[in-house]
């Protein structure tokens, strides 16, 4: 197991101006809304329109390739978006009962939930996985890539399902905004639960003075880089997103990532405009530091946690050290549990999708959960 560092997104070489990497990294950031627009459109027609059996639009031989396109993945699941915090976001849910939203991480979309979305319908809960803003079929709007806002589309989103709350389970980055939304709206967060992610305040500390944790993290501050980061991502058919999955994932589960799940999160990062909005919350994270705005949002992170948190992790994740994570229980004046997978890497719910769904539905349907 390697873990990538910054150079994995340093220059590797000329990159041709004319080339299909140059291509994608100049449509990659959207500067208005109406430049944005046309992708969004994309996304939303695909859903409509069968994929060409053949001709230049055919895809190579064992894709998966559904009439959704590469977002809207058959399953047993429905599609729809909903309107949020000024922007339009795609979900796929399953499931009628008490609601669980799903928030994914970096570098997948939604379709990381799928083994979760049906353990958790068939386990009498509404299961919805949500495509964070910029990701998947979701809108890639030019600004609104802070962990604020990005919480505070996740609430939106459950206001605009109707309910009155829900229980919050995030991976990656996902698992930062859901430890920003308790804070921020803890009325609508009934729950708790966070995979392969510390607490944000925990995960600062950790990047800026533990060096075996910035190291694990260093792709973080090669994304601090401009545009270079969006070409490298999308370079070779997006490449460098299957070797970030491989690199993170454990030993334990040989059989993930295969090349057809790999295959399907490289198309999604390939939509225009997904690579630069996937990047955009990391570089807010760093260079917001010492930032009046980063400064408060900190601040704002010392209320603590006052709903049941369960915290998930991988022995062997690194991206995210053990040790980082471990600590995220101070901020929790609430029922914490802490679950660490033998052997698993940085996707848990993947890598272990019955040990974790199992986890998960058992501490959600517990009534008292344990400290």
């Amino acid at each position: 197991m390697t873990v990538p560092d910054s150079s994995a997104f340093g220059p590797t070489g000329p990159v041709d101006p004319e080339g299909p990497a140059a291509s994608a990294a100049s449509a990659d950031r959207p500067a208005t809304t109406e430049q944005a627009a046309p992708a969004v459109r994309t996304a939303s027609a695909a859903r409509t329109a069968p994929a060409a059996p053949d001709g230049p639009d055919a895809a190579p031989a064992g894709r998966v390739v559904t009439a959704g396109g590469p977002v809207r993945l058959d399953g047993p699941w429905t599609h729809r978006d909903v309107a949020a915090n000024g922007a339009r976001f795609h979900i796929a849910e399953a499931g009628e009962g008490p609601l669980v939203l799903l928030l994914h991480g970096f570098p997948q979309f939604w379709w990381t939930w799928r083994h979760q979305l049906t353990a958790l319908a068939d386990a009498g809960f509404r299961a919805v996985a949500m495509d964070l803003r910029g990701v998947g079929g979701s809108d890639r709007t030019p600004r609104g890539y802070d962990p604020a806002n990005l919480a505070l589309d996740v609430t939106g989103v459950i206001r605009s399902l109707g309910e009155p709350d829900a229980a919050l389970v995030g991976h990656d980055l996902g698992g930062y905004l859901a430890w920003t939304a308790a804070v921020m709206r803890p009325k609508l967060v009934r729950r708790l639960a966070v995979s392969s992610m510390p607490h944000p305040r925990r995960w600062r500390s950790s990047m800026l003075s533990d060096f075996s944790q910035s190291r694990a993290g260093s792709y973080i501050w090669g994304f601090q880089r401009p545009w270079l980061p969006e070409r490298q991502l999308l370079a070779d058919d997006a490449a460098l997103v299957g070797s970030l999955i491989q690199d993170w994932a454990g030993p334990r589960t040989p059989d993930f990532p295969d090349e057809e799940t790999l295959d399907v999160y490289r198309r999604a990062m390939s939509i225009p405009s997904t690579a630069h909005c996937s990047i955009e919350p990391y570089r807010w994270m760093v260079r917001s530091m010492a930032r009046p705005d980063g400064i408060q949002f900190n601040r704002r992170m010392k209320r603590p946690i006052r709903v049941p948190t369960l915290h998930l992790h991988g022995s062997l994740d690194p991206a995210v050290r053990t040790r980082s994570s471990a600590g995220s229980g101070q901020f929790v004046e609430a029922p914490y549990r802490w679950r660490l997978f033998d052997g698993v890497g940085h996707f848990p719910h993947e890598e272990d999708p019955i040990g974790f769904s199992t986890e998960l539905i058992n501490w959600l349907k517990d009534p008292e959960p344990d400290r």
